[in-house]
């Protein structure tokens, strides 16, 4: 017996040595999210160059995935920063017309006055003369005829 005694505590030593060695060994790294790489670009191009050289593992990863995400989102923010550039360039050159038409508005409202209705002298309306009648060469009239 003192055999199996001595197998059982080496059996029992050598299982719970696999299971410290197993519960000591490295977790895997979660997959890094896509607003995490969004912040650290560093990062983001270390993902993209692992995803770049091994393509079977680019549709598959999460981190390849997460990694495109970021980079179409950064893509549509730089879009969108444009667009609001261009936007307010717009509204400053528009306003700019604007103040142009209106000063050169003024100076033609300077060069020619407006006339004022209301504040004209009265002048007398004579009403036009009577229409003179020609000389008896009226047209000639319909009369009843056919009878």
């Amino acid at each position: 017996m003192s055999n199996s005694i001595k197998s059982i505590v080496v059996a029992g030593c050598l299982g719970a040595a696999v299971l410290a060695t197993a519960a000591c060994s490295p977790r895997p790294a979660p997959p890094v999210t896509v607003t995490d790489l969004m912040e650290d670009r560093v990062s983001l191009d270390g993902v993209l160059m692992k995803c770049n050289q091994n393509d079977s593992k680019t549709r598959t990863d999460v981190d390849c995935v997460n990694a495109r995400i970021a980079v179409e989102r950064l893509g549509s923010q730089k879009d969108a920063a444009d667009e609001a550039k261009r936007a307010a360039e717009f509204e400053r050159s528009r306003e700019q017309l604007r103040l142009s038409q209106e000063r050169q508005r003024q100076e033609d409202e300077a060069k020619n006055p407006k006339v004022d209705a209301y504040h004209l002298p009265l002048v007398p309306v004579e009403p036009p003369p009577p229409p003179q009648p020609a000389n008896d060469a009226s047209p000639p009239v319909a009369r009843e005829s056919n009878q």
